[in-house]
């Protein structure tokens, strides 16, 4: 809007110009040519803001990144394709399946959704959608089972990308964030600069301990370090005990984990697939008024590593 009032001042000083230098019959006709352009770019205007769909006609959406993220980039992961976790903002953008390909540091992921509702993806915000063209659109591709996917590249995991979903229903823009869970590849994925496995270390089953670090959530919480370590087939099992007894259940990888022990505090007993990096977990917390999934990572530090005889 402040653009349009600024094209008015510019054509009201251009009239001003021409009623000095050029006659009363040019200027009305230069004034009336003017604020026919005013009104073309106003109505065009307001017809691309019509076109991306209003806070009021959205779900609210869900806060899928974290300050204490990392970004992956595909430098990080070997060659290969890889199926993997995608978060939404949006409850209404449901990706039931995903699988990321990386070639030469290089990432792009084919999402299938569950519905077949969106025509065309744009990676940015709606505003910037509604003026892009249209070989800046992801189409839609139906698959052999004809569910919708799109193919995306994929810049870094463990970073929220903005996207923008065209519903043909509604014929309007709704912007999304989706983030592309690094914690949900295998742990052969990762290249060992950035992910050190069990393998890696040439650790032989037996237990272990090994300094960990708790991040995430109101930085109130904290858990037992060093933590008792279980490898069992090139397996690493880790026992998280928490400092209070407030978390019934622990997730890794969408993967639920119960209460283990008699131990006053909480404690869990949860895979872990590598070491020097930062895995996601949730626990579920009992000590507000209803039960609430906090998202935290943990980092097991393998120079700390000690084997217990």
């Amino acid at each position: 809007m402040r653009r349009l009032f600024m094209q008015a001042a510019s054509i009201i000083t251009a009239v001003s110009l021409l009623v000095s230098g050029c006659g009363q019959g040019r200027t009305a006709a230069s004034v009336t040519e003017g604020m026919e352009l005013v009104k073309a770019e106003k109505s065009e205007s307001d017809s691309q803001s019509g076109q991306v769909a209003s806070a009021d006609e959205t779900v609210s959406p869900v806060d899928v990144v974290t300050e204490d993220m990392t970004p992956i980039y595909g430098t990080e992961i070997k060659d290969g394709v890889y199926p993997i976790t995608v978060d939404s903002s949006s409850s209404m953008f449901h990706i039931t399946d995903c699988k990321l390909t990386v070639t030469d540091g290089r990432m792009e992921a084919r999402i299938t959704m569950s519905g077949t509702g969106y025509g065309k993806l744009y990676l940015g915000t709606g505003e910037e959608a509604v003026k892009a063209a249209e070989t800046d659109y992801i189409p839609s591709v139906e698959d052999e089972t004809g569910a919708c996917t799109f193919l995306l590249p994929v810049e870094a995991l463990d970073a929220g990308i903005s996207c923008s979903a065209f519903s043909k229903k509604k014929e309007k823009w709704y912007d999304r964030t989706l983030v592309f869970r690094a914690d949900s590849l295998p742990a052969d994925a990762f290249s060992g600069a950035t992910f050190v496995t069990a393998e890696d270390l040439g650790l032989e089953d037996g237990r272990y301990t090994a300094e960990v670090a708790l991040e995430g959530g109101s930085g109130r919480a904290s858990v037992e370090s060093p933590a008792s370590l279980r490898v069992e087939k090139g397996n690493v099992y880790a026992t998280i005990v928490w400092g209070s007894a407030n978390y019934d259940y622990m997730k890794v990888n969408d993967e639920k984990y119960q209460w283990a022990g008699e131990e006053a505090h909480s404690t869990f007993e949860i895979p872990v697939a590598g070491f020097d990096w930062k895995m996601t977990v949730i626990a579920d917390t009992t000590a507000m008024s209803v039960p609430h999934e906090i998202t935290y990572t943990l980092i097991f530090d393998s120079a700390s590593l000690q084997k217990i005889e």
